[in-house]
Protein backbone atom coordinates (compact mmCIF):
# COMPACT_ATOMS: atom_id res chain seq x y z
CA UNK A 1 0.00 0.00 0.00
CA UNK A 2 1.60 3.20 -0.79
CA UNK A 3 2.20 5.79 1.72
CA UNK A 4 -1.17 8.45 0.46
CA UNK A 5 -3.52 4.96 0.34
CA UNK A 6 -5.84 5.69 3.19
CA UNK A 7 -5.84 2.74 5.59
CA UNK A 8 -9.45 1.55 6.95
CA UNK A 9 -10.67 -0.16 9.67
CA UNK A 10 -12.96 -3.27 9.50
CA UNK A 11 -14.73 -4.96 12.30
CA UNK A 12 -15.70 -8.89 11.40
CA UNK A 13 -18.71 -9.26 13.65
CA UNK A 14 -19.54 -13.12 14.63
CA UNK A 15 -21.72 -15.91 16.44
CA UNK A 16 -18.55 -18.40 17.36
CA UNK A 17 -15.19 -18.74 16.80
CA UNK A 18 -14.31 -20.28 13.58
CA UNK A 19 -17.36 -18.51 11.52
CA UNK A 20 -14.68 -15.58 11.36
CA UNK A 21 -12.23 -18.41 9.48
CA UNK A 22 -15.00 -20.06 7.30
CA UNK A 23 -16.73 -16.69 5.80
CA UNK A 24 -14.51 -14.20 6.08
CA UNK A 25 -10.79 -15.45 6.65
CA UNK A 26 -9.40 -14.63 3.41
CA UNK A 27 -10.41 -11.63 2.97
CA UNK A 28 -9.74 -10.59 6.21
CA UNK A 29 -5.96 -11.81 5.59
CA UNK A 30 -5.98 -9.79 2.35
CA UNK A 31 -6.93 -6.84 4.52
CA UNK A 32 -4.34 -7.22 7.28
CA UNK A 33 -1.82 -7.86 4.45
CA UNK A 34 -2.51 -4.28 2.74
CA UNK A 35 -2.46 -2.20 5.98
CA UNK A 36 -5.87 -1.96 7.18
CA UNK A 37 -6.29 -2.49 11.05
CA UNK A 38 -8.44 -5.58 11.13
CA UNK A 39 -10.87 -6.71 14.68
CA UNK A 40 -12.52 -9.33 15.13
CA UNK A 41 -15.52 -9.48 17.39
CA UNK A 42 -17.66 -12.68 18.76
CA UNK A 43 -20.85 -13.11 20.53
CA UNK A 44 -19.73 -15.95 22.47
CA UNK A 45 -16.94 -19.00 22.88
CA UNK A 46 -18.93 -21.69 21.42
CA UNK A 47 -18.80 -23.28 24.21
CA UNK A 48 -22.01 -25.73 22.76
CA UNK A 49 -20.42 -26.43 19.80
CA UNK A 50 -19.78 -29.68 18.44
CA UNK A 51 -16.68 -31.19 19.08
CA UNK A 52 -15.47 -35.26 20.15
CA UNK A 53 -13.56 -34.41 23.42
CA UNK A 54 -13.65 -36.36 25.99
CA UNK A 55 -16.03 -34.90 29.24
CA UNK A 56 -13.42 -33.16 31.22
CA UNK A 57 -12.62 -31.10 27.85
CA UNK A 58 -15.94 -30.76 26.80
CA UNK A 59 -16.68 -28.67 29.83
CA UNK A 60 -13.64 -26.43 29.23
CA UNK A 61 -14.36 -26.27 25.00
CA UNK A 62 -15.55 -22.22 25.56
CA UNK A 63 -11.75 -21.78 26.67
CA UNK A 64 -10.26 -24.14 24.08
CA UNK A 65 -11.94 -22.06 21.57
CA UNK A 66 -11.16 -19.10 23.07
CA UNK A 67 -7.21 -19.96 22.23
CA UNK A 68 -8.24 -21.29 19.21
CA UNK A 69 -9.71 -17.80 18.07
CA UNK A 70 -6.49 -16.00 19.48
CA UNK A 71 -4.57 -18.44 17.02
CA UNK A 72 -6.48 -17.61 14.15
CA UNK A 73 -6.46 -13.72 15.02
CA UNK A 74 -2.66 -14.13 14.60
CA UNK A 75 -2.97 -16.27 11.36
CA UNK A 76 -5.14 -13.76 9.94
CA UNK A 77 -3.30 -10.53 11.42
CA UNK A 78 -6.64 -8.53 13.29
CA UNK A 79 -5.07 -6.34 15.41
CA UNK A 80 -8.02 -7.15 18.28
CA UNK A 81 -10.43 -9.79 19.22
CA UNK A 82 -13.47 -8.98 21.73
CA UNK A 83 -15.73 -11.51 23.01
CA UNK A 84 -19.12 -10.36 23.97
CA UNK A 85 -19.78 -13.36 26.13
CA UNK A 86 -23.40 -14.08 25.68
CA UNK A 87 -23.80 -18.22 26.27
CA UNK A 88 -23.82 -19.84 22.58
CA UNK A 89 -27.28 -20.94 22.16
CA UNK A 90 -26.43 -24.35 20.44
CA UNK A 91 -28.58 -26.14 17.91
CA UNK A 92 -31.64 -27.67 18.10
CA UNK A 93 -34.29 -28.81 15.52
CA UNK A 94 -36.64 -27.12 17.89
CA UNK A 95 -37.47 -23.41 18.03
CA UNK A 96 -35.91 -23.15 21.67
CA UNK A 97 -31.91 -22.67 22.27
CA UNK A 98 -29.96 -25.04 24.13
CA UNK A 99 -27.50 -23.21 26.10
CA UNK A 100 -24.94 -25.00 27.67
CA UNK A 101 -24.13 -22.07 30.05
CA UNK A 102 -27.53 -21.06 32.05
CA UNK A 103 -25.89 -18.48 33.94
CA UNK A 104 -25.48 -16.39 31.05
CA UNK A 105 -28.48 -15.39 28.54
CA UNK A 106 -28.23 -17.25 24.90
CA UNK A 107 -27.12 -15.03 22.31
CA UNK A 108 -30.13 -15.62 19.89
CA UNK A 109 -32.60 -14.31 22.89
CA UNK A 110 -30.61 -11.68 24.51
CA UNK A 111 -32.03 -8.38 23.73
CA UNK A 112 -31.23 -6.54 19.87
CA UNK A 113 -30.38 -3.38 21.49
CA UNK A 114 -28.79 -4.44 24.16
CA UNK A 115 -26.38 -6.71 22.43
CA UNK A 116 -26.53 -3.80 19.97
CA UNK A 117 -25.14 -1.23 22.09
CA UNK A 118 -22.06 -3.40 23.04
CA UNK A 119 -20.83 -4.05 19.32
CA UNK A 120 -21.37 -0.26 18.95
CA UNK A 121 -19.25 0.98 21.56
CA UNK A 122 -16.36 -1.11 19.69
CA UNK A 123 -17.60 0.44 15.98
CA UNK A 124 -17.02 3.92 17.91
CA UNK A 125 -13.66 3.21 19.70
CA UNK A 126 -11.88 1.77 16.40
CA UNK A 127 -13.86 4.36 14.18
CA UNK A 128 -15.04 1.40 12.34
CA UNK A 129 -15.07 2.02 7.98
CA UNK A 130 -16.64 -1.54 7.74
CA UNK A 131 -18.79 -3.67 9.66
CA UNK A 132 -18.80 -7.79 8.25
CA UNK A 133 -22.11 -9.45 9.60
CA UNK A 134 -24.39 -12.42 8.29
CA UNK A 135 -27.15 -12.41 5.71
CA UNK A 136 -30.85 -12.20 6.89
CA UNK A 137 -30.48 -16.30 6.77
CA UNK A 138 -27.82 -16.24 9.34
CA UNK A 139 -26.23 -18.27 6.38
CA UNK A 140 -27.83 -21.81 7.73
CA UNK A 141 -30.17 -21.02 9.89
CA UNK A 142 -28.44 -20.78 13.01
CA UNK A 143 -30.27 -19.12 15.21
CA UNK A 144 -26.79 -17.33 16.73
CA UNK A 145 -25.72 -16.28 13.39
CA UNK A 146 -29.81 -14.83 12.29
CA UNK A 147 -28.78 -12.67 15.68
CA UNK A 148 -25.35 -11.43 14.48
CA UNK A 149 -27.58 -10.04 11.45
CA UNK A 150 -30.03 -8.15 13.30
CA UNK A 151 -27.58 -6.92 15.84
CA UNK A 152 -24.90 -5.85 13.45
CA UNK A 153 -27.45 -3.53 11.37
CA UNK A 154 -29.01 -2.24 14.42
CA UNK A 155 -25.09 -1.73 16.19
CA UNK A 156 -23.86 0.11 12.68
CA UNK A 157 -26.60 2.12 12.40
CA UNK A 158 -26.17 3.66 16.15
CA UNK A 159 -22.34 3.88 15.45
CA UNK A 160 -22.85 5.59 12.23
CA UNK A 161 -20.52 2.58 10.43
CA UNK A 162 -20.99 3.73 7.19
CA UNK A 163 -20.67 0.43 5.30
CA UNK A 164 -22.30 -3.20 6.25
CA UNK A 165 -21.31 -6.15 4.70
CA UNK A 166 -22.75 -9.13 4.86
CA UNK A 167 -20.43 -12.33 4.41
CA UNK A 168 -22.32 -15.14 2.84
CA UNK A 169 -22.16 -17.67 -0.02
CA UNK A 170 -23.21 -17.90 -3.15
CA UNK A 171 -26.16 -20.08 -3.09
CA UNK A 172 -25.84 -21.75 -6.36
CA UNK A 173 -22.24 -22.43 -6.79
CA UNK A 174 -22.94 -24.13 -3.30
CA UNK A 175 -25.43 -25.79 -4.20
CA UNK A 176 -23.52 -27.00 -6.78
CA UNK A 177 -20.36 -28.00 -5.19
CA UNK A 178 -22.60 -30.13 -2.59
CA UNK A 179 -23.33 -32.48 -5.23
CA UNK A 180 -20.64 -32.96 -6.29
CA UNK A 181 -18.94 -33.92 -3.08
CA UNK A 182 -21.60 -36.15 -2.36
CA UNK A 183 -20.79 -38.01 -5.31
CA UNK A 184 -17.53 -38.44 -3.77
CA UNK A 185 -18.67 -38.87 -0.33
CA UNK A 186 -17.18 -42.14 -0.08
CA UNK A 187 -13.66 -40.85 -0.62
CA UNK A 188 -14.15 -37.43 1.38
CA UNK A 189 -17.23 -38.10 3.95
CA UNK A 190 -19.28 -35.10 4.32
CA UNK A 191 -20.54 -33.47 7.36
CA UNK A 192 -23.69 -33.81 8.42
CA UNK A 193 -25.77 -30.75 6.82
CA UNK A 194 -28.97 -28.77 6.86
CA UNK A 195 -30.84 -28.41 4.03
CA UNK A 196 -29.16 -25.96 1.78
CA UNK A 197 -31.61 -25.10 -1.15
CA UNK A 198 -32.51 -21.38 1.05
CA UNK A 199 -29.71 -21.16 2.42
CA UNK A 200 -27.09 -18.14 1.78
CA UNK A 201 -27.83 -15.57 -0.39
CA UNK A 202 -28.91 -15.80 -4.30
CA UNK A 203 -26.05 -14.71 -7.13
CA UNK A 204 -27.69 -11.80 -8.24
CA UNK A 205 -27.76 -10.53 -5.10
CA UNK A 206 -24.49 -10.36 -4.20
CA UNK A 207 -22.02 -7.39 -4.52
CA UNK A 208 -18.72 -8.58 -4.08
CA UNK A 209 -16.37 -11.91 -4.68
CA UNK A 210 -13.25 -10.93 -2.96
CA UNK A 211 -10.01 -13.16 -4.61
CA UNK A 212 -8.39 -14.42 -1.69
CA UNK A 213 -6.08 -16.72 -3.37
CA UNK A 214 -2.48 -15.04 -2.75
CA UNK A 215 -3.32 -15.21 1.32
CA UNK A 216 -4.76 -18.98 0.82
CA UNK A 217 -1.88 -20.25 3.52
CA UNK A 218 -3.04 -17.52 5.94
CA UNK A 219 -7.07 -18.99 5.56
CA UNK A 220 -5.61 -22.26 5.99
CA UNK A 221 -3.52 -21.32 9.13
CA UNK A 222 -6.89 -19.94 10.27
CA UNK A 223 -9.30 -22.91 9.99
CA UNK A 224 -6.00 -25.23 11.13
CA UNK A 225 -6.32 -23.01 14.32
CA UNK A 226 -9.94 -24.23 15.19
CA UNK A 227 -8.29 -27.79 15.79
CA UNK A 228 -11.83 -28.53 18.13
CA UNK A 229 -14.11 -28.10 15.27
CA UNK A 230 -12.57 -30.53 12.94
CA UNK A 231 -14.76 -33.21 14.10
CA UNK A 232 -17.92 -33.76 15.71
CA UNK A 233 -21.17 -36.50 16.03
CA UNK A 234 -18.72 -38.75 15.08
CA UNK A 235 -17.53 -37.69 12.05
CA UNK A 236 -15.12 -34.97 10.27
CA UNK A 237 -16.72 -31.03 9.98
CA UNK A 238 -16.58 -28.45 7.40
CA UNK A 239 -13.27 -27.31 8.74
CA UNK A 240 -11.35 -30.75 8.35
CA UNK A 241 -12.98 -31.34 5.16
CA UNK A 242 -11.69 -27.93 4.02
CA UNK A 243 -8.35 -29.01 5.31
CA UNK A 244 -8.69 -31.78 3.10
CA UNK A 245 -9.56 -30.66 -0.24
CA UNK A 246 -6.50 -31.71 -2.77
CA UNK A 247 -4.55 -28.58 -3.75
CA UNK A 248 -5.67 -28.78 -7.55
CA UNK A 249 -9.27 -27.68 -6.25
CA UNK A 250 -8.40 -26.37 -3.28
CA UNK A 251 -7.91 -22.33 -4.87
CA UNK A 252 -11.18 -22.61 -7.03
CA UNK A 253 -13.43 -23.76 -3.23
CA UNK A 254 -11.31 -21.70 -0.62
CA UNK A 255 -10.24 -19.07 -3.29
CA UNK A 256 -12.78 -16.40 -3.65
CA UNK A 257 -15.52 -14.90 -0.45
CA UNK A 258 -18.89 -13.39 -1.39
CA UNK A 259 -20.75 -10.63 0.64
CA UNK A 260 -24.03 -8.08 -0.01
CA UNK A 261 -23.49 -4.85 0.57
CA UNK A 262 -26.83 -3.31 2.68
CA UNK A 263 -27.83 -1.02 0.36
CA UNK A 264 -25.73 -1.32 -2.68
CA UNK A 265 -27.36 -2.43 -6.17
CA UNK A 266 -25.01 -5.28 -7.41
CA UNK A 267 -22.91 -4.67 -10.41
CA UNK A 268 -21.09 -6.45 -12.87
CA UNK A 269 -18.69 -7.51 -12.25
CA UNK A 270 -19.27 -7.70 -8.78
CA UNK A 271 -16.94 -5.67 -6.97
CA UNK A 272 -13.27 -6.91 -5.54
CA UNK A 273 -12.38 -4.62 -2.63
CA UNK A 274 -14.72 -4.75 0.26
CA UNK A 275 -13.84 -1.11 0.55
CA UNK A 276 -14.93 0.17 -2.47
CA UNK A 277 -17.51 2.30 -1.04
CA UNK A 278 -15.57 4.60 0.80
CA UNK A 279 -13.49 5.82 -2.20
Amino acid sequence: MSGRARRFTVVSFHAHPDDEALLTGGTLARAAADGHRVVLVVATLGEAGLADLPGEARCSLGETRRAELAASAGAIGAARVEVLGYADSGWSTGTEPTPVRPDREPFSTVDVDVAAEALARILREEGADVLTVYDANGGYGHPDHVQVHRVGLRAAALAGTPVVLEATLDRGLLLTAVGWLRRLAWVLPLPQLPDLSGAFTDRAELTHRVDVRRVLDAKRRSLRAHASQATGDGGARTVALLLRLPWPVRGRVLGREWFREVGRTPTTPLLDDIFASLG
